[in-house]
């Protein structure tokens, strides 16, 4: 009765884990800016496969698309916290980026970024 339920569940499309990975992905994204890392993460714990997750990240994170996630990040930091001024500062920045899931040469670039335009 159980296998019953569970193939009519899968043949309505209500168990479907790559729309699953897809929806909770765009949805976590969209609500607070967070990297692949940190959702792929999060999708793991709930016992997704791997190539799901990677399917479901591909199709959420077009071209472009974390570095505008991660732009906002940064723009919300630097309303709360202030621009880093210095190097612990910056060290602080890039590890709260880290939390959140981006990747480090992202991160490097973004913070080399920020740093050059507070030196003019």
């Amino acid at each position: 009765m159980v296998d019953d339920c569970i193939a009519r569940l899968k043949e309505m499309g209500f168990l479907d884990d790559r729309r699953y990975a897809e929806s909770y992905a765009a949805y976590r994204s969209s609500a607070k800016p967070m990297g692949r890392s940190r959702l792929a993460r999060e999708l793991s714990v709930k016992k997704v496969g791997a190539s799901t997750i990677q399917e479901a990240l591909d199709s959420v994170f077009q071209a472009g698309e974390e570095e505008a996630l991660i732009d906002r990040a940064i723009e919300k930091r630097i309303r709360t916290r202030g621009r880093p001024m210095d190097q612990a500062a910056s060290r602080r920045l890039f590890q709260h980026l880290a939390r959140l899931g981006f990747s480090y040469e992202l991160i490097i670039k973004k913070i080399r970024t920020l740093r050059q335009g507070s030196d003019q």
